[in-house]
């Protein structure tokens, strides 16, 4: 093994056990929104960024999770948690912004605290809307930039940069509802909220639906 694939291997291993590490806090702080968020999910489900499975305890048993994970540190967590809670589990190892999917070839998208961290949102919305068929529906649940001008805004940038390298390139300043917004669907219902955690930088959050 070269250094940098060790590196490389290190920094998954780690990435994967910080997750899990914050898998019961976060349960505890969305779990209620998630469980009301997916009451309506049908049988078969498109989840892109889902790590080590954090969503699946909300999925009713049997769905068909088609799980965009790029990372393969995170896989067989994926399959662990998948056995868990009964899903049907089918792994894509590519990143959001190529989805290597037919257009108009699944009814429903999840996405929850991931978009913060892709290359560019834009181009995976885009990604998310040609694959959803006519009247399909994309679940989003993501912590976002705070209103402008409050104290909330500027601690945001100001932690911007050693944020992003702590936690695998998340922007806790990035204005991911004006990015759904701005993708083109029919119609998006979505929700703003403050989280009561001690994650102070993301706790301003939004969660909808938007529809194709």
């Amino acid at each position: 093994m070269t250094e940098r694939s060790a590196v490389r291997q290190a920094m998954g291993n780690f990435g994967a056990w910080c997750l899990s590490k914050l898998d019961e806090p976060l349960h505890r702080m969305l779990g209620p929104r998630k469980r009301a968020l997916f009451a309506d999910l049908p049988s078969r489900v498109l989840e892109i960024g889902p790590g080590l499975g954090a969503n699946f305890r909300y999925y009713p048993a049997g769905t068909h999770v088609l799980a965009l994970e790029p990372s393969p540190f995170m896989h067989e967590g994926l399959r662990r948690t998948a056995d868990e809670f009964e899903l049907e589990l089918e792994i894509l190892p590519s990143f959001a912004e190529r989805l290597e999917l037919p257009d108009e070839s699944v009814d429903a998208v999840v996405g929850t605290l991931v978009l913060c961290s892709v290359r560019s949102p834009e181009q995976v919305m885009a990604q998310v809307l040609r694959v959803l068929t006519p009247g399909g529906r994309f679940y989003f649940l993501e912590h976002v930039a705070g209103r402008a001008g409050t104290l909330r805004r500027g601690v945001q940038h100001a932690l911007a940069p050693p944020w992003r390298v702590m936690f695998d390139g998340c922007e806790p300043n990035r204005d991911t509802r004006a990015v759904i917004e701005a993708t083109g669907f029919s119609e998006v219902d979505v929700e703003d909220y403050i989280a009561e955690s001690v994650y102070y930088p993301i706790n301003s959050q939004i969660v909808g639906r938007a529809t194709k």
